[in-house]
């Protein structure tokens, strides 16, 4: 089994500044869209949490040519009660730091489950695209996170949406990329 780390500090700093220059021309070409027919619905994990789809994100058609899922949790330090939905509104300026990075195609926002945990759901053109997406972000979060409680799984060949709304079609995937899947596999679909 494979341990997840953040890319080197440099590393991870440089695709994130890359992102955010890269976002400046798809704001100006209206290729950003904030969909709304998802929004509210309740996902329900194997690890017996839900959450509640707030945002979505797409460029273009939201589809990748060479699709995976990418799933991302964690637990933001010092936000608790009221100050969620604080967050949930300031996530949107979160924006530039994702919808920039090469192969991004669409993002699900989760609000926090019952155990106070964000998830982003992503379709990704590219598993490796998405790891070195994931792995730049996670020099991000650990800003705002508690210790220990970023982790992520690439799914490849795979939709987002087909993953979450048939989990039993995925079958046993991403060896080595995570301990338990519980956190990311949906229990009922969408």
């Amino acid at each position: 089994m494979r341990d997840q780390e953040p890319l080197p500090r440099r590393e991870a700093w440089r695709a994130v500044a890359a992102c955010c220059a890269s976002t400046v021309p798809l704001l100006a070409r209206h290729r950003i869209h904030l969909p709304r027919d998802g929004l509210g619905t309740r996902l329900r994990f194997t690890d017996r949490t839900s959450a509640r789809v707030y945002r979505e994100t797409r460029l273009g058609s939201g589809l990748a040519k060479d699709p995976c899922a990418l799933a991302v949790i964690f637990r933001l330090r010092l936000v608790r009660g009221r100050a969620h939905a604080l967050f949930r509104l300031e996530s949107l300026l979160n924006t530039p730091l994702f919808v920039g990075f090469p192969g991004f195609t669409s993002k699900l926002w989760l609000a926090h489950d019952e155990q106070g945990r964000y998830r982003g759901l992503y379709e990704w053109d590219g598993a490796q695209r998405a790891e070195v997406y994931a792995r730049s972000l996670w020099r991000v979060l650990s800003l705002v996170c508690v210790p220990g409680s970023i982790r992520y799984v690439v799914v490849p060949g795979v939709r987002r949406d087909d993953v979450f709304a048939d989990p039993g079609a995925v079958g046993e995937i991403a060896p080595g990329t995570s301990t338990g899947t519980e956190w990311w596999r949906t229990r009922s679909g969408r």
